[in-house]
Formats: C-alpha cells, sequence, structure tokens
C-alpha cells in the first residue's frame, strides 16, 4: 500500500536533485502544495538549523545532495526554488482565471505584445506549465544585481520572482495538475530591456511643488540634455536600455506638459542613432517606454 507514495516521493527527490545540480536552491513544499513545509518564526525552537536564530525557507534553501537526500526522505514533498539564491527571474504568466476575471487576457498574451512593443520576440529560456495552466519562464540574473519580486509591473498577469520568492519546481504536483517542463534545458540571461523595465534607473531629484512653470520647464529641459547625452554616450550592450530608461524617465514631464512628447522622441531617436541603434530599434523602444511612462504619471502631476 505504501509503493505509490514510496515512488512519488522517489520522483520528487529526482526533481530537487535535477534542479539543484543546475544551481538552484531548493527546499520542500508541503506534499502536494505550495507552501512551504518550514517551521515558521512563531514555532521556531531555536534548535537545529536556527539554533543561532530562526532562519526562513529562503536562507535553508539548498544544492547540497545529502541534505536534499536526507529532506525527502521524509515524505513526498513538493519542490521549491528559492530564486534570488538560486540567481534566477522567474517571470510567472498567469491566468484570468487565477487572477479572478475569466475576460481578461491571459499574462501569456500581455507579455509577448509587451515584447513586440519592445520590438522584440519572446525570449527563447527554459520555461515550465504551473498547475493552473500558466507558464514560468526562467531567467538567469547578472551578476551583483538584486531582482525582487513585482506584480503587475511588467504587464497585467505577469508577476515576477527574485530574492524574497520562490517558485514551484517541474515534477510537483497539485490537486490542480502538475508542474511540467515545456522547453529546456538551457536557462536564458534576463534581456536587458525586461531589467529597464523592473529597475528602472533612479528618478531625477523633484522640483519643488511651489515651483513656477518657467523654473519647471528649465529643470526638464536640463533633464532632457542629461538623459541625451547619456544615451548617445551608451556602450554596445547597454544601448537599449539607456534608451528605454532614459524614455522612462522623461515621460513623466510629457505627462505633466513641460516637454511636448515629439521634442523627447525627436532628442532621444537621435541619441539613440548616435550611439549605434537603428532608426526602428529607437522608434520601438520609444513607444513602449514613453507611452508606459505617461500612462503612469498622469496622477502624479505637482501641484502648484
Amino acid at each position: 500500500m505504501t509503493q505509490p507514495t514510496d515512488n512519488r516521493r522517489d520522483a520528487l527527490l529526482a526533481a530537487a536533485l535535477t534542479a539543484a545540480e543546475r544551481g538552484w536552491h531548493v527546499f520542500p513544499l508541503r506534499p502536494g502544495a505550495k507552501l512551504p513545509a518550514l517551521h515558521g518564526e512563531r514555532t521556531c525552537t531555536g534548535a537545529g538549523p536556527c539554533m543561532g536564530g530562526h532562519r526562513k525557507w529562503e536562507e535553508r534553501a539548498t544544492t547540497d545532495p545529502d541534505r536534499i537526500r536526507a529532506t525527502w526522505s521524509h515524505g513526498p514533498f513538493n519542490v521549491g526554488i528559492a530564486t534570488g539564491p538560486s540567481g534566477l527571474l522567474v517571470v510567472d504568466l498567469d491566468t484570468p482565471e487565477h487572477k479572478g476575471s475569466s475576460d481578461a487576457p491571459d499574462g501569456a498574451a500581455t507579455f509577448r505584445a509587451l515584447c513586440e512593443r519592445a520590438g522584440h520576440a519572446v525570449p527563447d529560456t527554459y520555461r515550465v506549465r504551473t498547475a493552473s495552466g500558466g507558464t514560468h519562464l526562467y531567467f538567469t540574473t547578472p551578476p551583483d544585481t538584486r531582482m525582487t519580486n513585482t506584480q503587475g509591473t511588467v504587464a497585467d498577469s505577469v508577476d515576477t520572482r527574485g530574492w524574497g520568492g520562490y517558485v514551484v519546481a517541474a515534477g510537483s504536483t497539485t490537486p490542480t495538475g502538475t508542474y511540467e517542463p515545456l522547453r529546456g534545458p538551457e536557462t536564458a540571461r534576463l534581456p536587458s530591456w525586461l531589467q529597464s523595465i523592473l529597475q528602472p534607473a533612479p528618478k531625477a531629484t523633484t522640483a519643488p511643488s511651489v515651483a513656477i512653470a518657467g523654473l519647471s520647464s528649465r529643470y526638464a529641459n536640463v533633464a532632457l540634455a542629461a538623459e541625451t547625452r547619456n544615451v548617445a554616450a551608451a556602450q554596445v550592450g547597454e544601448r537599449e536600455a539607456k534608451l528605454f530608461r532614459a524614455a522612462r524617465a522623461l515621460g513623466r514631464f510629457v505627462a505633466w506638459g513641460d516637454l511636448p512628447r515629439h521634442v523627447v522622441e525627436q532628442a532621444l531617436q537621435t541619441g539613440g542613432e548616435t550611439a549605434g541603434l537603428s532608426a526602428s530599434e529607437c522608434r520601438s523602444t520609444l513607444r513602449s517606454a514613453l507611452d508606459w511612462s505617461i500612462a503612469h504619471n498622469q496622477s502624479s502631476r505637482r501641484t502648484a
């Protein structure tokens, strides 16, 4: 009678070891569920791995095969991957039903549209079909970059998991289905244009709310000149990301009425082409970044 459970435990152990072999830090989830199987801070006894203080699942996630075998010897735990310690950024393309709406576009559709607006194909990388019918796209993050979780920052029904987050690994099973690998095994590097969306450039110091229109306009012109110079001087490998960030930063001045959109587009188009980008690459990147920035800054107008 215990053979099916033993077989399931062996399969999940194999899934955990496979993930660990790829350098991904794993930890146990409750059998048939998505919640961590480790104790919480309230029930922590301060013993074992928590002798020096409570250690959460992200700290206890491991690639050590001996620790993994010892853990999974106790039961058929689902497999969690701590994305931050694993150097991963996972894009979660959810289904509208899972978000509580059956008529909204799903995450795959909105992400595909975002890629098209940015002038790129949907990245080809290792991906997993989730139990609810969504998709996880796995990316490696640049060294010394700390990507955190986001919700809806990229697009509707598109979330990300980085530091402070985890995903359920392929091979795990819940009552709604199994997590299945769709493509692999290569995990692509996080595209620079996508990283720019997730980690936009810090906003320049906002002008005082009591600034008169003339000062506000001069401030915007200074920002425009600085961003244009920065884009024009961009090196290969960073040109598109700098153009995207510059458009995001300057879009708020367009939304506030401090700069005409066509002036921003013309200046950054020239800067991008000076850096070596094609005219079509510049137009596509500018359109996407400015549309987003203007839409998200309409309600952030400074009071006079």
